[in-house]
């Protein structure tokens, strides 16, 4: 892993997830969790200031970036809040099936190589009664966006960690076992176009 990676690119991770627009659409999702929750790309801990300490008995958080889970560690969190810090990947969690509530994504699907596979590893961790919270950015509704969208990407994805700007979440829920409900689909304000659709809501195993 390059110093690139290994600091800098962290260090612009962590900028990027704390801007504004982010962090509302993390304060709306996040209290929603409850139970034993999973959260996948924990990287710096930019959500668990939102975490219901009443609600949550645990969060388990999943990271391939020490850097990242390092800086996740001092992040802030409500008083009491039970926070567990693992290296490992979406697409091969390290944890038996169905044992946790609640799932958590945000802004972390775009950048795993495989997010089909991430979700399916969710669905399999997730017990009959439990829900996937999301929130991620992918390929705009506008043709001549999207159009550009794919010309950047690979340029884009190699600068930013493999960040992929033409994913379609939504599209991936049913085929990875999950009955998604009503979907929020919204550019962010003050975010540019190429990366500021975001889908947001919630999902249950199929």
């Amino acid at each position: 892993m390059s110093f690139y990676d290994r600091r800098l690119l962290s260090e612009l991770i962590g900028c990027a997830c704390r801007t504004r627009a982010l962090t509302r659409q993390r304060a709306r999702l996040i209290p929603l969790a409850s139970g034993r929750v999973l959260e996948l790309g924990i990287g710096a801990g930019a959500n668990l200031r939102f975490y219901d300490a009443a609600r949550v008995t645990a969060v388990c958080g999943v990271d391939p970036s020490a850097e990242l889970r390092a800086k996740a560690a001092e992040a802030p969190r409500p008083e009491g809040l039970d926070v567990r810090l693992e290296g490992g990947r979406a697409e091969a969690l390290p944890y038996p099936d169905a044992g946790f509530d609640t799932v958590v994504t945000t802004f972390t699907l775009c950048s795993v190589p495989d997010s089909a596979a991430a979700l399916q590893e969710a669905r399999r961790v997730l017990k009959p009664s439990g829900r996937l919270l999301f929130c991620e950015h992918g390929l705009a509704p506008d043709r001549r966006l999207a159009r550009w969208q794919r010309r950047l990407e690979p340029a884009w994805a190699a600068m930013a960690g493999g960040c992929r700007l033409t994913r379609d979440i939504a599209a991936e829920l049913a085929p990875a076992g999950f009955r998604p409900g009503p979907l929020e689909r919204r550019y962010l304000r003050k975010v540019p176009k190429l990366v500021g659709w975001t889908t947001t809501g919630e999902a249950w195993p199929a």
